[in-house]
């Protein structure tokens, strides 16, 4: 959890991608828990970038003792302590008339709004901020449960999920350009056919986004192509059939290929040997895997030890841009993971026309 080195240029050529773009098209990040000396790093660094215009929120004393105490400025960012935020009293009638309030059994509006998860949530919600990051001093169940109470859902997304970006140009076959999507690593342990073409199609969505380019989709399983003739491997080449006739319904500019191996769909010379038959083919852009066991321990394999970069979780099913980080993330992690989400916010629309946003 090292500090960004004294060139002032933090990341790779992944997060100087994202700058360029925010630089054009600054966006509002809130983090929820600010009483972080990264956090305070992240948002210091975003500040002389001129690319982000960081909200942090915790005890305002607490916060201006933590940057004193580190020489990190605080020029430009906005801190805010939730219990004493003009929005407050704004934010607890909203609470109290959401439908969604009332599976909160016990608490008030007053106790739910003063919790900086639901606070950062309400916030990009109802447009105080762009997008929000959260996780780094808590477990991840208590800020899902933040998004999914107050942060409206895509229709079309049945359950939210989580995505993370691999970067790693000394990896090989790491994707086409050293970037690699994999999903879900965070929220749904076994997947339905109909789960996964959703992670399938948006993930993909994203990786468009980001990549400038259509995205080749692998789903992953223990059999290529019908090699191994178990429930799961059926599932999996159910919900490619189904992720596909959603693609070509929906116009999405997306290659989605499977049931496929691990190596074959990321290894060029191992799909040749495999699928004969089959013409030349890129390193895939997106993984989705059969379930989050396999997504989450092949994401902590690749950044320990073959020392990947990893942004992220980024959700998504939501209306608005999420992205949860570990507690053990870090400096330059969380800073991609922001921007990366800040990112997502500048063509949200556009990836989800449906939306209000």
């Amino acid at each position: 959890m090292t500090d960004f080195p004294s060139d002032s240029r933090p990341g790779n050529v992944v997060t100087g991608h994202l700058l360029e773009q925010l630089r054009r098209h600054p966006k509002r990040v809130v983090f929820t828990e600010g009483e972080d000396l990264r956090i305070l790093q992240v948002a210091a660094q975003f500040v002389k970038q001129q690319a982000v215009a960081p909200i942090l929120l915790g005890d305002r004393a607490r916060i201006r003792t933590l940057a004193a105490a580190h020489a990190v400025p605080l020029d430009f960012i906005h801190i805010i302590d939730p219990p004493k935020a003009s929005d407050f009293a704004l934010f607890c009638q909203r609470v109290e008339n959401m439908a969604r309030y009332r599976t909160l059994q016990g608490a008030k509006p007053a106790e739910i709004v003063a919790r900086p998860h639901y606070f950062g949530a309400l916030m990009v919600q109802y447009g105080h901020a762009d997008a929000i990051v959260s996780g780094n001093q808590s477990f991840p169940a208590a800020f899902f449960r933040a998004l999914i109470q107050t942060i409206k859902p895509l229709p079309h997304v049945a359950k939210i999920f989580a995505t993370t970006l691999i970067v790693g140009t000394h990896l090989k076959n790491l994707g086409r350009d050293g970037i690699l999507f994999l999903a879900d690593c965070g929220l749904i342990p076994n997947p339905t056919v109909e789960d996964l073409a959703a992670i399938a199609l948006e993930t993909g969505k994203l990786a468009r986004h980001f990549l400038g380019r259509p995205p080749l989709v692998a789903m992953l399983s223990h059999s290529t192509k019908g090699s191994a003739d178990t429930p799961d491997a059926k599932r999996m080449a159910a919900a490619t059939a189904l992720a596909r006739d959603q693609a070509r319904t929906g116009f999405l500019e997306m290659e989605i290929e499977g049931e496929l191996q691990a190596d074959v769909a990321i290894d060029p010379e191992a799909a040749e040997i495999m699928l004969p038959a089959a013409d030349s083919r890129p390193a895939a852009d997106v993984l989705v895997f059969p379930n989050l066991d396999a997504a989450h321990i092949s994401l902590k394999l690749l950044r320990h030890l073959a020392g990947a970069q990893t942004y992220g979780q980024i959700i998504l099913g939501l209306s608005r841009p999420a992205a949860q980080i570990a507690r053990t993330a870090s400096v330059e992690t969380i800073f991609g993971t922001a921007a990366a989400v800040a990112v997502e916010a500048i063509k949200f629309h556009q990836l989800h026309p449906d939306s209000d946003y």
